[in-house]
């Protein structure tokens, strides 16, 4: 059986890892492995998805996964890839985000009969006694070798500095896999390449503080082939929650995606077999618009389960074929009382999410962007009437690639 190094390696998830030799030992053997989460949201978004992917395949090759909530992390904030400090989140905001992620984790990995667990670092770090950590912990850490990591250099040669409170970060971090270390036997610590150092630091305290065996393994980011992290849309983050990305956006932002990346987005976002997504990935011209379908159907089921997948694969096709507009695409409510008080045709794009503002709006009106059903809109003080709409409601079009049908509720 393939080793699930060399199956993470040729998908191309690896990053970088320590102690790669014994690592892959350690990974001939059943392995407690972990990977955090910070609720800072009440949903996963797409940058979640390569761990949440490698989880899977992890536990497939019949390793123990453990999902961490970063409840009590949280209410410090990472200041990893930020140039300011993140907003600071109440409890009560930190502790139903967690319980909206729980909900979706379940989705991509079996949680049935201890197979994979649920833990949330709040049990542990909300707690602690200030004094007794520093002492235990925080004389564990170098402050000269702490300065040296990418996330801090960064953030101390920003505008507003480096906080003592965000500084404190990668010590609450570590201290998580020395408590799971404790808890659950983990020995590994898996995550995106943006937390390298942190993770360095917690393999590090496991090995000094009980010298045993622990490692990290970071994961590449979601970057198109020029650099550029992927799943930002005009309305934002890319999300796996269907209410605040829908399934048919969520379907046509890969069915977009450019011809360089498909064979990477094949490799990390679907279980297709590697021969097969060398296959589609080495199909040229017209022919490579047969694999961004696959790949679009087989991430949104994935994500959003298979009839969603072909809810949305259907309303894509009749709406490029020019026929009717059903299927899973999203739509726009909007009232009377609404519409008697702003009906502008610039005002539905930016509602809907196809603009990011009233001038980006006018900006693809005045382009002729936009259209309703196949007419084009010309004027940027065009209004929508409740007759326009109609009982079938009226198709909103921005592009080639924007749509979202409006109805009278």
């Amino acid at each position: 059986m393939e080793h699930i190094l060399d199956i993470l390696k040729d998908r191309g998830f690896i990053a970088q890892t320590t102690f790669e030799d014994e690592l892959y030992e350690q990974l001939k053997s059943p392995t407690v492995f972990y990977v955090g989460f910070d609720p800072t949201a009440d949903s996963l978004h797409i940058g979640h998805y390569i761990p949440i992917m490698a989880m899977a395949h992890m536990q497939r090759a019949g390793h123990k996964p453990i999902a961490l909530m970063g409840g009590g992390t949280a209410m410090i904030g990472d200041p990893s890839g930020k140039t300011d400090m993140r907003k600071m989140l109440s409890t009560e905001s930190i502790d139903q985000n967690v319980e909206c992620i729980k909900k979706q984790m379940s989705r991509f990995l079996d949680f049935s009969e201890g197979q994979a667990i649920i833990v949330n670092n709040a049990d542990w770090l909300r707690n602690l006694n200030f004094i007794d950590f520093m002492r235990d912990i925080g004389s564990m850490f170098s402050v000269n070798k702490m300065l040296t990591a990418e996330c801090y250099k960064a953030r101390m040669a920003s505008e507003n500095g480096l906080s003592f409170l965000e500084f404190t970060y990668m010590l609450m971090q570590s201290y998580d896999f020395l408590e799971l270390f404790h808890r659950y036997g983990c020995r590994l610590e898996m995550g995106g390449n943006d937390q390298w150092s942190n993770m360095l630091g917690g393999a590090d305290l496991v090995r000094r503080k009980e010298q045993e065996k622990a490692f990290a393994c970071t994961f590449q980011l979601l970057l198109t082939h020029d650099g550029r992290k992927m799943g930002k849309t005009e309305a934002g983050a890319l999300w796996l929650d269907p209410e605040k990305t829908s399934p048919y956006n969520f379907y046509q932002y890969w069915r977009n995606v450019d011809d360089k990346d498909v064979e990477k987005c094949l490799a990390l976002l679907t279980f297709l077999p590697m021969d097969e997504v060398r296959r589609l990935g080495a199909l040229q011209g017209a022919e490579l618009n047969e694999a961004k379908r696959v790949l679009a159907y087989e991430v949104t089921k994935l994500v959003h389960g298979e009839e969603a997948a072909v809810q949305a694969e259907a309303a894509a096709k009749a709406l490029f074929s020019g026929g009717p507009a059903g299927g899973d695409i999203p739509t726009l409510t909007v009232t009377a009382a609404e519409l008697a008080e702003d009906a502008r045709v610039s005002t539905m794009l930016v509602r809907s999410g196809l603009c990011k503002s009233q001038s980006d709006a006018r900006k693809q009106i005045e382009q002729n962007a936009v259209s309703l059903e196949n007419e084009k809109v010309t004027d940027v003080a065009a209004v929508l009437s409740a007759e326009q709409i109609g009982t079938e409601g009226i198709l909103l079009k921005k592009g080639k690639k924007g749509f979202c049908r409006v109805i009278l509720g």
